[in-house]
C-alpha cells in the first residue's frame, strides 16, 4: 500500500539540494547542487519533483565544474577578502551530481488545488505504485534528499507484513527494509570479502525469516557458526546462535553418531545409509577424489550388477588385488576381489580397482553406515515440511569432501520430496508445500563452472522456485560461481569486494551495473552493504544493522517483556 505519495505543501523543503540541468535515461541525470558538496555522498537517495511526477534515484558521481576554467585554476581566496572570494565562488564554481534514475511515481497536483479534484476522479491514490523509470524530469526540477517517508514509500515500513529492517540510509539514517516474502520467492546471495561480516548479516536475515515464519530454513553450517552461541574472534563479545533464540523452532543436527557442536549435544544426529549414496553423488566428487574419465562407465556396470541400493555396499566389500590359487597352481583373482567382478562384467580391471581405491575415503567415513539407527534423512525432511528449521553442523568434518557429499545427497532427497508434494498440491488439491530456503556457505565449492552441472544446487537456482525451494548462497568469491547460477539470483546483498572480477560477477545481469561498480568498490569494509535485485525496488547502499542485543530486542521484544500472541504462535511453528 502506498503510504504517502501526495506532495504536502512545504514538505521536506529544508532538504532541497539542487535542480536538474540535463542528462538522459541512458547517461544519468545532472543535478546542479545548491548546497556544499559535502552535504551529499555517493549512493545518496534523492527525490526529483517534476510536475505531477516524482522521480527516485541514486547519486552515482559528483563532479566539480566552473563557468570558466580560469576561476577553477586561480586561488582567488588568497588574493581577495574572504567574503568576496566566497561570493565569486558561488557565481563561478559549482558541483553537479550524476543521478541514476530508478523509479517514477505519479503524485498528482497539490491536494489543495482545484486540479486535484479532477485528477482524483480518474486516479485512485491507493492504487498508485512506483514504476520503472521511462522518462526524464523537466529542466530545473526540484531535487532533494529523500525523507524517511520517501524511503518508507519505496522500501516499506518496519512492522508491515513481510518487511524486515536490514539497515539505514548512510547519510540520514532512515530505516530501509527488504521484503522477506519476495526474498524467498527466488534464490538470493550474500557476498563480501573475508572479514566483512557476511556471517553476521546472514544470521540476521535467517533470524528474520524464522521470526516472520516466512519459510522453513535449512542451513548447511560448515563452520558451526549458526546454531550454537559463540564468541566473536575480534571483540570477544558473545554472539547468540539461532538455536538459543528460537528453541521451539530451530533444531541442531550433528553429522555422525556421538557428534557434539561446540560442546553441545545436537537434537539428533545425521547418518547416511550406504544405500543412499548414488552414482551421481560420486561423480560430484570427481575433482576432490581425482576420478578418471572411466568412472561413469564403471559406475554404470556396478548399477547393472547390484542395483541402486546395493552397489556401494558391494563395492566396499570387494578387495583390491586379492588372489587365490586354482587347481593348476595358477594365481587367479579371488571371488571377492574387484578384478573377479570386473572380468565377469567386461569392465577394465585397472579402472575398477582404481575407483575402489579412491572411494576408500568414502568407505572409511564414520557417518556412512550400512544400517543407520534411524531414518535421520527422513526426519530432517519431515521437520522442514512441518515448519521447523534445521541447522546441520558438520562438527569435526570440515573437509570439502564431507561438505560436497552431504549437502548434495540431502538436497537431492529434499528436491524429490518437494516436487512430490507440489505435484500433489496442484493435481489433487493436497496441502500447499511450505516454502524452503537452503542456506549454503562456501557456495563456489558447489556452484563453480566445473561442478555446477553435477550438483543439485544449480538445478534449484534455475527451476525449483516453482516447487517452493530456493537458495541463499553465501560466498566471498562470486566470480567463481557459475555465470548461469548468478543470473538466476533474484536478490543480492553485497558487502565490500576488493577484486574487480568479484565486483563484476556480483553485479552481472543487473541494469545499471556499470554505474554501480564504483559504489560497490567504495563501500566501507564492514557494516555497509549494497542491496540489489528482486527483494528491493531499487539499488541502495545501506548501513547494516549490528548483530547485537539491540537487534534481538527489536526482533523478539524487550528482555523480560511479555511475548505477544503472534510471537508465541510463530515460535511454535504456526503460520500467521
Amino acid at each position: 500500500m502506498v503510504t504517502n505519495h501526495l506532495k504536502q505543501p512545504g514538505a521536506d523543503s529544508a532538504a532541497e539540494i539542487g535542480y536538474v540541468v540535463g542528462g538522459s535515461l541512458k547517461e544519468n541525470l545532472s543535478v546542479r547542487l545548491t548546497v556544499p558538496p559535502q552535504t551529499v555522498q555517493e549512493g545518496g537517495f534523492v527525490v526529483i519533483e517534476s510536475g505531477d511526477w516524482q522521480f527516485y534515484g541514486l547519486v552515482v558521481d559528483l563532479q566539480l565544474g566552473a563557468t570558466d576554467p580560469r576561476f577553477a585554476d586561480e586561488q582567488t581566496e588568497n588574493r581577495m577578502p574572504p567574503h568576496l572570494a566566497a561570493l565569486l565562488h558561488g557565481q563561478t564554481l559549482y558541483t553537479n551530481l550524476q543521478v541514476l534514475p530508478t523509479l517514477m511515481m505519479e503524485r498528482g497536483p497539490d491536494p489543495g488545488s482545484p486540479d486535484y479534484v479532477r485528477w482524483s476522479a480518474t486516479h485512485n491514490p491507493e492504487n498508485i505504485r512506483p514504476l520503472p523509470v521511462k522518462t526524464v524530469p523537466a529542466h530545473h526540477a526540484r531535487t532533494r534528499l529523500a525523507s524517511a517517508g520517501d524511503v518508507a514509500e519505496i522500501f516499506g515500513r518496519e512492522g508491515q507484513k513481510g518487511n524486515f529492517l536490514i539497515g539505514t540510509t548512510r547519510e540520514q539514517g532512515h530505516p530501509v527494509c527488504i521484503n522477506l516474502d519476495r526474498l524467498v520467492q527466488r534464490s538470493s546471495g550474500i557476498f563480501g570479502a573475508t572479514g566483512t561480516g557476511k556471517s553476521f548479516l546472514t544470521r540476521m536475515i535467517l533470524a528474520g525469516l524464522i521470526q516472520g515464519n516466512r519459510s522453513s530454513v535449512l542451513i548447511f553450517d560448515m563452520h558451526n557458526e549458526y546454531g550454537p552461541d559463540d564468541t566473536a574472534s575480534d571483540t570477544g563479545e558473545a554472539v547468540p546462535g539461532l538455536r538459543g533464540k528460537f528453541p521451539a523452532r530451530v533444531r541442531m543436527v550433528g553429522l555422525g553418531r556421538g557428534a557434539s557442536i561446540r560442546g553441545q549435544l545436537p537434537d539428533f544426529t545425521l547418518e547416511l545409509a550406504e544405500r543412499d549414496i548414488q552414482p551421481e553423488d560420486i561423480e560430484l566428487l570427481t575433482r576432490e577424489l581425482n576420478l578418471k574419465e572411466t568412472t561413469p562407465t564403471t559406475l554404470d556396470a556396478l548399477l547393472s550388477s547390484f542395483g541402486r541400493d546395493q552397489w556401494f555396499h558391494e563395492l566396499k566389500a570387494m578387495r583390491v588385488g586379492a588372489m587365490e590359487t586354482d587347481e593348476d597352481g595358477k594365481k587367479i583373482p579371488a571371488p571377492d576381489s574387484v578384478a573377479f567382478w570386473a572380468n565377469a562384467n567386461g569392465v577394465n580391471v585397472a579402472a575398477a580397482e582404481g575407483l575402489r581405491s579412491k572411494l576408500s575415503r568414502l568407505f572409511d567415513l564414520p557417518y556412512v553406515v550400512e544400517r543407520p539407527a534411524a531414518d535421520s534423512l527422513g526426519e530432517v525432511i519431515k521437520a522442514l515440511q512441518g515448519g521447523q528449521d534445521i541447522v546441520l553442523s558438520f562438527g569435526d568434518y570440515e573437509r570439502d569432501l564431507d561438505y560436497l557429499l552431504v549437502t548434495n545427497l540431502l538436497t537431492r532427497r529434499i528436491r524429490a520430496a518437494w516436487e512430490e508434494r507440489t505435484d500433489a498440491y496442484r493435481s489433487h488439491g493436497g496441502p500447499e508445500p511450505r516454502p524452503l530456503v537452503i542456506a549454503v556457505e562456501e557456495a563456489h565449492k558447489l556452484l563453480n563452472r566445473e561442478m555446477a552441472g553435477q550438483t543439485i544446487f544449480a538445478s534449484i537456482a534455475r527451476e525449483l522456485r516453482k516447487y517452493y525451494v530456493t537458495l541463499l548462497i553465501i560466498d566471498q568469491r562470486p566470480s567463481q560461481i557459475y555465470d548461469e547460477v548468478m543470473s538466476q539470483l533474484g536478490t543480492r546483498i553485497c558487502g565490500w569486494l576488493g577484486d574487480d572480477d568479484d565486483i563484476q560477477a556480483a553485479l552481472s545481469g543487473l541494469a545499471g551495473r556499470d554505474t554501480l561498480r564504483g559504489m560497490l568498490a567504495r563501500l566501507q569494509p564492514k557494516e555497509e552493504v549494497l542491496l540489489l535485485g528482486w527483494g528491493v525496488p531499487m539499488p541502495i547502499p545501506v548501513h547494516s544493522r549490528r548483530y547485537d542485543n539491540h537487534f534481538w530486542e527489536g526482533l523478539l521484544g524487550k528482555p523480560g517483556g511479555a511475548l505477544s500472541e503472534s510471537t508465541i504462535l510463530s515460535e511454535l511453528g504456526f503460520q500467521s
